[in-house]
C-alpha cells in the first residue's frame, strides 16, 4: 500500500508523468533542412493540396488531446483544473504505455460548456481524436454529443463509454457462470451521470431489456417530472417499461443485477438478500464502493465486482480506453459509435478465456502479457468496426492492427525501461 509522504515524494522527483521526446534525429544540416526549414514548406503545400495527408504526415494520426476543467476528478469532485492536472497527466502515461497512443493533457481554466466546446473546435485539427475526462454531468455529455456531431474526428468519453464497456464485458462472463441470459434478467443501475447513462445505453445495444434506473430521485420512468435532464428523458424511453415507482431498495427485488455508479454505502445486505437467485453485484463508487466485497458475498451475493484493486473482479477502465483509442486512430475514425464500443466489450470478455469464475469475470490489468493481448485484441476489433460501419477513413485488416499494436506497445515498453534505468 502506498501512503501520502511516499506518493507526495515519488510524483515531486518525476516532476510529472510523461515527456514529449523527438522521433527524428537531427545530427546534420540536410536533417535539419529535411524536418523544418526549408524542406517542411514541402510538406505543408502537400497537406494543403489534400488535408488527408495530415494523418501520413505529422503525428496527428496518433495524438489525441484529453481535455478536463476538473470538475469531477473521481473521489475528488470539483477540485479544478490545476489539481485536476496531475489525472490527466496519469491518463496521458496509461494512453502511452497500454496503446502506445501519443495523449496531451488540457486541464481548461473555464467551467462554461460553450465555451469548452469552441476551444475544442478550434484545436481539433492538431489531434485525431479527443477524450472527454472527469467533467461533471450532464454537461459532459452534451459536450460529448455536441462536439461529435460537429467534428470529423471521434469524440470519446472514458466516464460514460469506457465504463460502460467494461461493466458489460464483466456482465456478460457473469452471465455465463450463473447461466442466465441477458434478454431475461432484471438489471437495476444505480446512478445516472456519466457512468450510469453510458451503461445504461450500452446494455441496451445489447440487448438487455428489462433495464432500471434509479437515481437520488427514485426510479426513472417515462413521465417523472423531478430530476430530469434530456438523457434521462431518453433511457426513460427504453428502461422501466412496466412505469415501476420506488427507491432503489424497491427496485433492486427480485433483481438479477445490481449495478452501483453512485456513493458509498448505498448498497444495504437487504437490497442483496432481496435479490434474485445467484445475484450478481457491481459496486463501483471510487475510492469506495457501494458496498464492501466480503460484506456482498457474505450477503449472498455471487459475484461482486467493485472498482478496487485489493478485490477480485477490478472493473478498470485501462482495459477499455488504450485499445479503443488505438484502434480509432488506426482506422482514422471519424466518430465513436454503439457497435464499436459493443465489439470492444465482447474482446475483453473474452480475454479472461479459460480462467472464468466467480472470481474472475474481468482480465487483470496488471498482468502485463495479458493486458497487452486484450488491448491489441480490442484495438483490432474496434478498428474493423469503425470500416464496417463506416465512420473509417481507411480500410484496415484485422489481423495488422492486432499485430501493430502488439509490436507499439512493446517497443514503446523496451524505451521505457532503458530511459528509466
Amino acid at each position: 500500500m502506498v501512503n501520502k509522504e511516499s506518493v507526495l515524494e515519488a510524483n515531486r522527483k518525476a516532476n510529472g508523468k510523461y515527456e514529449i521526446l523527438a522521433k527524428v534525429r537531427i545530427a546534420t544540416r540536410d536533417d535539419l533542412a529535411t524536418f523544418y526549414t526549408p524542406g517542411v514548406a514541402f510538406v505543408s503545400e502537400a497537406i494543403k493540396e489534400n488535408g488527408d495527408l495530415v494523418y501520413d504526415y505529422t503525428g496527428k494520426a496518433n495524438t489525441i488531446a484529453i481535455v478536463s476543467d476538473g470538475t469531477r476528478i473521481l473521489g475528488l469532485g470539483n477540485i479544478g483544473p490545476k489539481a485536476g492536472l496531475p489525472v490527466m497527466e496519469g491518463k496521458a502515461m496509461l494512453f502511452k504505455r497500454y496503446g502506445a497512443v501519443d495523449a496531451v493533457p488540457l486541464c481548461v481554466s473555464t467551467t462554461d460548456e460553450n465555451k469548452i466546446i469552441e476551444l475544442v473546435k478550434d484545436i481539433a485539427p492538431t489531434f485525431g481524436a479527443v477524450n472527454i475526462e472527469d467533467i461533471e454531468a450532464p454537461k459532459s455529455l452534451r459536450i460529448v454529443r455536441r462536439l461529435s456531431d460537429m467534428l470529423d474526428i471521434p469524440v470519446f468519453h472514458d466516464d460514460q463509454e469506457g465504463t460502460a464497456v467494461v461493466v458489460l464485458a464483466g456482465l456478460l462472463n457473469a452471465l455465463k457462470l450463473v447461466g442466465k441470459k441477458r434478454g431475461e434478467v432484471k438489471v437495476v443501475i444505480n446512478g445516472s451521470g456519466s457512468a450510469g447513462i453510458g451503461i445504461t445505453k450500452l446494455l441496451h445495444h445489447a440487448k438487455f431489456t428489462h433495464l432500471y434506473v434509479v437515481d437520488s430521485a427514485g426510479l426513472v420512468y417515462k413521465g417523472r417530472k423531478e430530476n430530469m435532464n434530456e438523457f434521462k428523458e431518453e433511457i426513460a424511453a427504453y428502461t422501466n417499461t412496466d412505469g415501476k415507482h420506488g427507491d432503489l431498495a424497491e427496485a433492486a427485488k427480485g433483481a438479477d443485477v445490481l449495478i452501483g455508479v453512485s456513493q458509498r454505502g448505498a448498497f444495504s445486505l437487504g437490497m442483496i438478500h432481496s435479490m434474485a437467485s445467484k445475484p450478481i453485484v457491481f459496486a463501483l463508487a471510487n475510492p469506495l464502493p457501494e458496498i464492501e466485497y466480503t460484506e456482498a458475498r457474505d450477503a449472498g451475493a455471487y459475484i461482486v465486482a467493485t472498482g478496487s484493486s485489493s478485490n477480485p473482479n477490478q472493473v478498470n477502465n485501462l482495459l477499455a480506453f488504450p485499445g479503443i483509442m488505438r484502434g480509432l486512430l488506426d482506422a482514422r475514425a471519424k466518430h465513436v459509435n454503439s457497435e464499436i464500443l459493443y465489439d470492444a466489450a465482447l474482446e475483453i470478455a473474452k480475454g479472461v478465456g479459460r480462467r472464468l469464475s466467480p472470481e474472475y469475470i474481468i482480465p487483470d490489468p496488471i498482468d502485463h502479457k495479458l493486458a497487452i493481448k486484450t488491448v491489441s485484441n480490442v484495438a483490432s476489433a474496434v478498428a474493423y468496426a469503425a470500416v464496417r460501419t463506416g465512420v473509417a477513413r481507411v480500410h484496415v485488416n484485422k489481423d495488422e492492427v492486432r499485430k501493430h499494436t502488439a509490436f507499439l506497445i512493446k517497443r514503446y515498453m523496451r524505451i521505457e525501461k532503458k530511459a528509466l534505468k
